[in-house]
């Protein structure tokens, strides 16, 4: 049987001295779509982030491609979008080197050839950017913005994409343009782990959605069923066709 791309088992993480990972264990096998949803502060972000290695886990296994993390070297093989934020504003870039800045894992800081130069123009074909690859990221809105760093993880052509909360504050026209460029990315063959606080017009394209609620894996399932048993008061994800005692979406920086 095929290795998983991604394996944890009982991982335990704390942010300070607060747990937020209380032995999750979690495995995604190579082509699928895993949506991890929950509540603020249920340990989505960090589950995430302790896999491409910005968390430390204080305890528990993690495997990526069948390698232990702590020998894991081939990071050129993952693909990674963070929480979009404001950290990147004022800086003196375009659109063109930001993206291309997702090959360096791939150049290992050679010299740039045709092939990158490609996979830049590609990655920003496919989020709709092309046009504007010679201005400055100042200049984006904030959908437009989070499209480039998508396409910065894309330029990598990356056998596992890892996305926390791609679509959060994102208008909707470029929610079905960034679902439009997942869906090509799934098409090729690409792993993905999304956390997302609502499935959306990416539903489709999920094979399990896994919940976490304080920490611990509550749910590892068809995403239909995680948002029918779990969108209770207190969870921030909500069915796209819930009725109306759904509770509307919150967002959080801390998940």
């Amino acid at each position: 049987m095929e290795q998983p791309v991604i394996s944890v088992r009982g991982a335990t993480a704390s942010l300070g001295s607060r747990p937020v990972l209380r032995g999750i264990d979690l495995s995604v096998r190579r082509g699928e779509v895993v949506a991890l949803l929950g509540a603020n502060g249920s340990g989505k972000s960090t589950a995430v982030r302790a896999i491409v290695g910005q968390v430390p886990l204080t305890g528990g296994e993690l495997e990526l491609f069948g390698t232990p993390k702590r020998r894991f070297r081939d990071w050129s093989r993952i693909g990674y979008v963070p929480q979009r934020t404001t950290a990147a504003a004022g800086v003196p870039a375009t659109v063109r080197e930001v993206v291309s800045a997702g090959r360096l894992a791939r150049t290992k800081l050679g010299p740039t050839r045709r092939a990158d130069r490609e996979a830049v123009v590609k990655a920003l074909e496919l989020v709709g950017m092309a046009d504007r690859l010679k201005d400055s990221v100042n200049a984006l809105s904030g959908g437009q913005h989070q499209r480039v760093l998508i396409a910065r993880a894309l330029a990598v052509e990356p056998e596992l994409l890892i996305m926390d909360e791609p679509m959060a504050g994102v208008d909707l026209a470029s929610q079905e343009v960034l679902a439009n460029a997942l869906r090509e990315e799934v098409a090729r063959g690409t792993t993905v782990l999304l956390v997302l606080h609502e499935l959306g017009p990416l539903e489709p394209l999920i094979d399990r959605a896994v919940v976490l609620r304080d920490g611990c894996v509550v749910h590892d399932g068809p995403p239909p069923e995680a948002v029918g048993q779990h969108a209770l008061p207190g969870h921030d994800h909500v069915h796209p066709h819930a009725g109306p005692a759904a509770e509307p979406t919150r967002t959080g920086l801390l998940s």
